[in-house]
């Protein structure tokens, strides 16, 4: 698969991979007609993910898929925001290497694109719809991201259970998350959010509390809590994090 194909063409190749496991398997085959065959592009399936996932009831899954629809035709930049992001999960995950399967079950990847939305909608001074999403993302989805955060793409929510992204929270591209992570501002310090650089991977159940900066590619171990700035490359681990495998001699 070409390292950034287009919107199209990524849709091209989930329809195939669609048509294929229909081909395979006619009882599941039902499924994706709703799921992927019966949409015309990337963006309607998508919206049609999120309101399946965040309604609780026929009339919420259809009032919910129609905003998303309504967002993505307002900014084709959050499709292709999440066609990035697809693509990285099957690049990255070893669990699998083909589209289809994140974009139906994985819910970290439709949390993801839920607030994409919820972003746009708080842009647009829509503050209580926008909260409400980010309310289903975490009932529904058990993944909380505030509309404020800002979040870059090919990011991956893996596992994506018990995720919380606070409000002003800074996440660069290629970043991978991973479930019982939090990011968090201090309650001492409410206006410094943490930044999350480039490439960075935190492990499962790690936290990120207050005004830090996590440098790009740095990794956070799993559990580790961390409260003061991480180089560029560096590994923290511990409660309190200290720092590992820097190409300088550093200190948390």
């Amino acid at each position: 698969m070409n390292a950034t194909p287009s919107v199209d063409q990524l849709w091209r190749t989930i329809r195939r991979e669609a048509e294929s496991a229909m081909a395979r398997d006619p009882v599941f085959g039902a499924a994706l007609s709703s799921a992927i065959l019966d949409h015309p592009d990337f963006a309607h399936a998508l919206a049609h993910q999120i309101g399946a996932r965040l309604g609780k009831s026929p009339a919420d899954r259809a009032r919910f898929t129609q905003l998303a629809r309504d967002a993505f035709g307002r900014s084709p930049d959050l499709v292709d925001a999440a066609s990035r992001d697809l693509q990285s999960i099957a690049v990255h995950d070893p669990a699998t290497t083909t589209l289809l399967p994140p974009l139906l079950n994985f819910k970290g990847y439709v949390a993801l694109q839920a607030w994409r939305v919820s972003n746009l909608l708080w842009r647009q001074r829509r503050n209580d719809l926008a909260l409400l999403l980010q309310s289903l993302s975490s009932d529904q989805l058990s993944v909380s991201i505030h509309p404020t955060a800002s979040i870059g793409t090919s990011v991956f929510l893996d596992h994506a259970t018990g995720i919380i992204i606070g409000a002003f929270a800074v996440i660069g591209d290629e970043v991978t998350v991973l479930q019982n992570v939090t990011i968090g501002r201090k309650h001492s310090e409410p206006d410094r959010a943490p930044r999350i650089g480039r490439g960075v991977l935190l492990s499962a159940g790690s936290s990120i509390i207050g005004g830090v900066s996590i440098g790009d590619f740095a990794k956070i171990g799993a559990g580790a809590v961390v409260e003061h700035d991480v180089p560029p490359g560096c590994t923290a681990v511990g409660v309190p994090a200290r720092l590992t495998n820097c190409r300088e001699k550093v200190s948390v």
